[in-house]
């Protein structure tokens, strides 16, 4: 009777942790992701999970490239990078990461939803993220002469990046620096940043339209802003090297932080389809589904996190066998 009773209890305890350990291993994948939500990154603003500029004429175009939806806003990351980022994603998929889940990204035009900058001015980043991660942020601006009417190459950007941050504290949800922007462009140029992680493998992507003001005599080109949106004013106070915010606690919570998405609808700057809605924000983060090589696979945490679900599992199953053969 004992050796029956030891029986159901050790099966019982094992169904009962089982669901919970695996749980667990397939929910780590939906971790370690993140996005600028401010300058308003081209994904950010065409997911329909958060952004309410998917309905402009931009995000619609790359959704349709896409051949009907975007990947996850917060998922654009390819592995094993190692800073090799020029050899590793191709010209002309530098905004999708040279992944096919958001190859729409890449369409050439002069009318993605956009943030206005001043030149010289204080650029302040909101990146949003689901958890910390150590890491460096690289911050490039386009060229003078850039033409968003041509597909995005590594010949548009600089070599060097006009700002570098790492390490920078996660605060309500989000990464939150600043850094100088240059003083010597005009017009829609292209904010594009890397987000190279220490702590996993994964590198991340993302493009952000942005606006300068146009030299006198020049016509600013058209964004689709609508009537009585106010430009953004950035600080004019000159910072001589990009600043990580040192305050706040870490948050581990997977959906968007209401605080983060807040901050990008009360930006006046972003035109061309409005600022993603902090209401709209998803219940939880989406994560993108891609297979073969545009799989960069989960984070190295997740990876020994599932193992450990493995070997309690094993366990667990071999505890079961063994009271049986008593």
């Amino acid at each position: 009777m004992r050796r029956t009773t030891a029986h159901r209890t050790a099966a019982l305890a094992f169904a009962a942790v089982s669901p919970l350990l695996l749980g667990l291993w397939t929910a780590g994948p939906t971790q370690a992701h993140g996005a600028p939500t401010d300058p308003v990154s081209r994904l950010y603003a065409c997911s329909p999970d958060v952004g309410t500029a998917s309905r402009s004429a931009a995000c619609r175009a790359a959704v349709a490239a896409n051949g009907g939806r975007l990947g996850a806003f917060d998922n654009l990351r390819v592995a094993n990078v190692d800073g090799r980022d020029r050899q590793t994603i191709p010209d002309g998929e530098l905004c999708s990461g040279g992944l096919s889940a958001y190859k729409g990204l890449d369409v050439a035009r002069a009318d993605w939803p956009s943030t206005r900058v001043a030149p010289g001015g204080t650029l302040r980043m909101t990146y949003v993220s689901t958890i910390p991660h150590k890491g460096t942020f690289k911050l490039y601006l386009t060229k003078p002469g850039y033409d968003p009417s041509q597909p995005l190459t590594w010949a548009d950007l600089p070599q060097r990046p006009f700002a570098e941050v790492k390490d920078p504290a996660l605060t309500d949800g989000a990464y939150r620096f600043s850094a100088k922007l240059p003083a010597d462009r005009t017009g829609r140029q292209l904010l594009y940043t890397i987000w190279q992680n220490s702590s996993t493998p994964d590198t991340y992507y993302s493009c952000s339209d942005v606006v300068f003001p146009e030299r006198a005599g020049t016509k600013e080109p058209s964004s689709g802003a609508s009537a009585g949106t106010a430009p953004k004013t950035p600080s004019s106070s000159p910072s001589a090297s990009a600043t990580a915010s040192a305050s706040g606690s870490a948050s581990a919570s997977p959906s968007v932080p209401a605080s983060a998405a807040a901050s990008v609808s009360a930006s006046a700057g972003v035109v061309g389809g409005g600022a993603p809605s902090a209401a709209a924000g998803p219940a939880s983060t989406p994560v993108a589904s891609t297979t073969g090589a545009d799989d960069s696979g989960p984070s190295a945490p997740v990876l020994a996190g599932g193992a450990a679900a493995v070997l309690v599992l094993t366990g667990g199953a071999a505890l079961v066998l063994r009271l049986r053969s008593r």
